[in-house]
């Protein structure tokens, strides 16, 4: 077996991590949500370019996502309105604090390509909700396979969130990108748990 380095020295101006892609194979016994816990799943539907990009920020910015920053607003809108693409929100009281984004363009397969709750609902159980309506969607159109990825940028508790949801690790990898704060696209007081180095 290759002996891999120990530590690997990040470039500045980048920000790394640890992903872990994480499966399921069957439909699991979905987990109970709290009583009288506020606010629904609602489908976004043919939601446009600008109201996906702030409730990504409201939910995203302190975990640094960044990809769909970074797309011009054409692409995104037709990955938006592709009939792959799923997209829900947690809403309360009229304001959307969670996201779901699932991806149907594999034949048999879903990847949820983007998924949480703002601060302000992050141990309410709106995230368990939010899970809940993505395991009975996928499965409902017949998936055999559910999959994500989520990386130690993401909240703390989210890896064992998702292994107690049903879903098993399979893989890791380490992700190095570009900090996205040093290229503008999200404000610098983003996530200030994760250094800049400039």
């Amino acid at each position: 077996m290759d002996e891999l380095p120990r530590f690997t020295a990040i470039p500045r101006g980048k920000v790394s991590a640890i992903a872990t892609t994480l499966e399921m194979r069957t439909r699991p016994a979905l987990r109970p949500e709290p009583q009288g816990l506020p606010g629904a799943v609602v489908d976004l539907g043919a939601v446009l370019p600008p109201a996906y990009l702030a409730l990504y920020r409201r939910v995203g910015a302190d975990h640094l996502w960044f990809s769909r920053l970074y797309m011009d607003e054409a692409e995104l809108g037709a990955l938006l309105a592709r009939e792959t693409t799923a997209l829900f929100a947690y809403r309360v009281a009229g304001e959307d604090l969670g996201l779901l984004e699932m991806d149907f363009s594999e034949a048999g397969v879903c990847e949820i390509k983007y998924f949480g709750v703002a601060a302000a609902l992050q141990g309410t159980g709106a995230a368990r909700r939010l899970m809940n309506h993505a395991v009975r969607t996928a499965f409902d159109r017949g998936v055999g396979r559910l999959w994500l990825h989520t990386n130690t940028l993401d909240h703390p508790k989210a890896l064992d969130f998702y292994r107690r949801t049903g879903f098993a690790a399979i893989a890791q990898e380490i992700e190095i990108a570009d900090d996205p704060r040093l290229r503008g696209v999200l404000p610098r007081e983003a996530a200030p748990q994760v250094p800049i180095f400039e």
